[in-house]
């Protein structure tokens, strides 16, 4: 089977044509960086994006705080993860890069503040 990507290792933006044949990516073709290669085939075969979100803040200046996950999620975990967020809140003061959640469902991923929030 053939899937068409845009890759977005790198800023070229490459479109990329990759043949998957049994769940395995046989070739990836119109890449001209190695990242194009590495992209097609992680996309393909296990997926992962990187969780922005806000969750609340009792007693602070503002009422949520920006937080990412500092690493990748598996994409089949994005949804259940953003529901398990919506059930977080965190104490005033927030510091920038505070671990809000370890290990956000077992994914091995910190979900990290990307602002500080200071107590009202």
């Amino acid at each position: 089977m053939e899937w068409k990507l845009i890759c977005i290792g790198c800023p070229l933006g490459c479109e990329l044509t990759a043949q998957v044949e049994g769940g395995e990516v046989r070739s990836v073709t119109g890449n001209t960086c190695p990242n194009g290669e590495r992209y097609a085939r992680k996309e393909l075969t296990n997926p992962t994006r990187i969780l922005t979100t806000t969750v609340r803040v009792k007693n602070g200046a503002l009422p949520v705080v920006s937080v990412k996950t500092r690493g990748e999620v598996p994409k089949g975990k994005l949804l259940d993860c953003a529901r398990a967020l919506k059930a977080i809140e965190v104490a005033a003061p927030v510091a920038l890069g505070q671990v809000i959640v370890p290990d956000l469902l077992g994914t091995g991923a910190d979900l990290v503040a990307t602002k500080s929030v200071e107590q009202a």
